[in-house]
């Protein structure tokens, strides 16, 4: 196997284990994982921010941890308000259909059931968001460009 050298430890490709780390830092994921044949290599942040730790696991269950500096993790709010439309997807959010363009909503800004809110881009799809119901923007909770996790709350409508 060409994974191992003559005393049995696992070679650890510190590139790629640095590709996932700042993967982490850009989408503000807590967890990769990635398996190739017989290895498989998950870096995870420690909760509530911090460094993240990188954990190797060969098929005698070997770990060899190696700290690698991550940024800290975006906080979501605990409880979300009932009427808030949530993600429903990993992705990246944009308020605007493109870079110069006015954002799709506002505060205090008037919706109907089918309008586009904003767009959730994943895996280099762009998805829009659109109102479940009509009503009222009370908040927009993320930052145009802010990573966004599955059923995070998004935009409040009343």
């Amino acid at each position: 196997m060409g994974d191992k050298n003559e005393e049995g430890a696992m070679q650890v490709d510190v590139g790629l284990v640095r590709q996932l780390a700042e993967l982490l830092d850009e989408t503000s994921l807590t967890e990769i994982e990635v398996e190739h044949g017989d290895r498989k290599i998950r870096v995870a942040r420690k909760v509530g921010g911090g460094n993240a730790m990188p954990q190797f696991f060969a098929p005698a269950s070997q770990v060899a941890p190696a700290a690698i500096v991550a940024a800290p993790v975006v906080d979501v709010p605990a409880a979300a308000p009932a009427n808030a439309v949530k993600s429903p997807m990993v992705g990246t959010v944009y308020l605007a259909p493109e870079p110069d363009a006015a954002s799709f909503i506002s505060v205090g800004k008037q919706v109907k059931a089918g309008d586009t809110l904003l767009i959730v881009e994943a895996m280099k799809v762009m998805n829009p968001i659109t109102a479940p119901s009509g009503g009222t923007v009370k908040a927009v909770l993320v930052e145009n460009g802010q990573p966004v996790e599955y059923d995070q709350p998004l935009v409040v409508i009343e």
